[in-house]
């Protein structure tokens, strides 16, 4: 049994166990403990990599230093809140009070990187010409570290001195550099020498390339862009950074001026750094804080130029990222992705290439999402099938195929049977479901009618007719005083539709230049589909209530230009002696027309301009229900289920 009077808090290896990559990964330990002197206000950051282990590794930086009483209070204190204690700038020595700088450091973790190396380490640190020393050790049990040795000296100026014998993770110097360096590229001011070496900013490993950006009546400037990733895998700051005479001007962004340049989230925005570098012709367009650029023309004028260059790089590398983001995402799905065929292969790929190419910003785990839905797809409808019925196929339905085949792609082909064989199968719905007492006519006859606008003439299948705000006002003057205003709950998802007492209205219109003033459009047609409700037949009433609705339009003042009304009212008949069109006009010229039409006649008069097709294939939609037509054509779900990915297969 555990004698709990003289138990331990903590196992001797916890606060290792604690640091995660930091203990293990050199790279991030060093990256660490460098951010730490960067908090600290340093100009000057010296790592010493011993060439073998069982030698002293060290870490020194010219930062505000601390007093002993500081570095207890701070560095000894288990999971620090910097912003808490110290707020999240940077405190600078007494010679840079006018340098700014935002802190990277949160949690108080990175300053332990030393302890990848070994399992205890020292501390010199100094300022106001006191220097306090500490031995640090991880092997006690009542606190997770501790102070083994404590010391005092004398020191002029101000820094720190972290030292450790290095027992395991011996880096590489060269590749410590190299790192460093593009994770601290975007300030001038902050030097990082690995073994007395550093790396300039046109010495990057990652340096894609340097051009001179011409600013017209303004001072040289160069642009440098960075591939962080070749080196890092990231950097302390993302975007564009302005340096003026050496010195950074603000904080690096992908916000230039008061315009974003890219979308932050982007591939790119992560991947790449750009550095804007002019000399001191560019000084007296700074404010005295170097917060940033005094508002001005050449202000202006230099990011204009800046947006500009970075466009044209971030449009002449998106390629890479595109073939880079599509080809990871297959290979993290490449299971699955072998089983398809090579055409399959091919269209999956492409797909890729193309959501990767068209949004730019989306994640890897969306994007192998969307993939993995495609490939099952492409599976779904794989080449068995297809193969199971060309075996069936007789001699001349083999030659109408390969005749099919020899004029047309097969793209080509399903493209135009699509669309006829969806323009049949309105038809035939709206046929069944108009002779069905049964029908819910509110939601499937009559969306079916005001969503095929073609139904009413060739002249009004096009894409261009559709509901705008001068329409929707005037339809609102125009409806409400006939109707209450719970006939356009719906209008943010359908505001051409309103849902009258007795009908289903549709209203929609098209847009084009005023031929006596090019730089304006105005409504010029306006299409009004009024379907009755239950199996009441048109009369003089109904047509003289479209009558009043197209003259209300005409009166109503809300619309620009002088369009041409077209109502339709449709209904299951029309009563004896009633006109069936009538046509309005306003000093002689003629301004609308009013028809009434049955659902018979709408598909009698469709079908002859679909050359009668329906009736060369008969059986295709005979023994297929009305409401499951409608369901087909206007893409709603009917009760067959749906089998998620990965789901068990019976």
């Amino acid at each position: 049994m555990t004698d709990t009077t003289t138990a331990s808090f903590f196992e001797e290896d916890y606060l290792v166990r604690t640091l995660g990559r930091i203990a293990h990964d050199p790279e991030v330990a060093l990256t660490e403990l460098v951010a730490n002197a960067w908090d600290a206000g340093a100009s000057l950051v010296d790592l010493t990599i011993p060439p073998t282990r069982e030698l002293a590794l060290t870490v020194v930086d010219d930062g505000h230093g601390m007093s002993a009483a500081q570095f207890k209070g701070r560095w000894m204190r288990l999971g620090y809140d910097r912003i808490k204690h110290q707020g999240p700038n940077v405190e600078f020595p007494a010679e840079r009070k006018d340098w700014r700088r935002r802190a990277y450091g949160r949690n108080g973790v990175g300053r332990h990187g030393l302890l990848c190396f070994a399992s205890q380490y020292s501390v010199e640190t100094w300022r106001d010409g006191k220097g306090a020393g500490f031995e640090i050790g991880t092997q006690g049990q009542e606190t997770p570290f501790r102070i083994e040795k404590e010391t005092s000296f004398l020191h002029q100026g101000h820094g720190t001195k972290l030292s450790v014998v290095v027992e395991r993770h011996l880096p590489d110097p060269d590749k410590i550099r190299e790192i460093l360096s593009a994770r601290f590229l975007h300030d001038p001011q902050f030097v990082v020498r690995v073994n007395g070496q550093s790396v300039s900013l046109a010495d990057q490993t990652g340096l894609i390339e340097r051009a001179d950006l011409a600013i017209e009546g303004c001072p040289l400037a160069e642009a440098y862009v960075v591939d962080s990733t070749r080196a890092a895998k990231s950097t302390l700051y993302q975007g564009i950074a302005f340096w003026v005479n050496g010195r950074l001007v603000g904080a690096p962004g992908w916000v230039v001026g008061a315009e974003a340049v890219i979308d932050g989230r982007a591939r790119f925005a992560k991947r790449y750094s750009i550095v804007v570098k002019t000399g001191d012709g560019w000084m007296a367009e700074v404010e005295p804080d170097w917060s940033r650029f005094k508002p001005g023309p050449k202000a202006e004028a230099l990011f204009e130029g800046v947006r500009q260059y970075a466009q044209r790089v971030f449009a002449s590398l998106s390629s890479t990222l595109v073939e880079e983001s599509s080809e990871e995402v297959l290979v993290r799905n490449r299971e699955q992705f072998k089983d398809l065929s090579q055409l399959g292969r091919a269209e999956v790929a492409t797909f890729a290439r193309e959501l990767v190419k068209s949004t730019p910003t989306v994640s890897q785990d969306v994007l192998s999402a969307a993939v993995l839905a495609l490939i099952n797809l492409e599976k779904a409808r794989g080449g068995a099938a297809l193969l199971e019925k060309l075996t069936k196929l007789d001699e001349s339905d083999i030659e109408g195929l390969d005749r099919l085949l020899g004029q047309w792609t097969v793209r080509d082909a399903l493209s135009v049977l699509d669309e006829i064989d969806h323009r049949l199968a309105v038809l035939a719905a709206i046929e069944k479901l108009s002779g069905d007492e049964a029908a819910d006519e509110l939601h499937t006859l009559h969306p079916l009618v005001t969503q095929a606008r073609w139904l009413f003439g060739p002249e009004f299948d096009s894409s261009e007719y559709a509901s705008n705000v001068s329409l929707r006002t005037a339809a609102e003057k125009v409806f409400k005083k006939r109707v209450s205003t719970d006939a356009f709950v719906n209008h943010k998802q359908r505001p051409d539709i309103m849902a009258l007492a007795d009908a289903t209205c549709s209203i929609v219109g098209t847009e084009g230049f005023d031929p006596a003033d090019a730089s304006l459009t105005r409504i010029q047609n306006v299409l009004i589909i009024e379907l009755k409700k239950g199996k009441s037949a048109i009369g003089r009433e109904e047509m003289t209530q479209a009558d009043g609705y197209v003259q209300d339009f005409l009166s109503s003042g809300a619309l620009d230009g002088t369009p041409m009304f077209r109502a339709f009212v449709v209904g299951h008949e029309i009563a004896p002696k009633t006109t069936k069109e009538k046509e309005l006009r306003e000093e002689g010229v003629l301004r609308g027309r009013v028809v009434a039409a049955t659902y018979g006649q709408l598909t009698r008069s469709a079908h002859q301009r679909l050359f009668r097709l329906k009736e060369r294939i008969p059986a295709r939609y005979e023994d297929v229900s009305g409401a499951d037509l409608s369901a087909k054509v206007m893409q709603t779900a009917t009760q067959a289920p749906l089998a998620l990915f990965g789901a068990k297969r019976e």
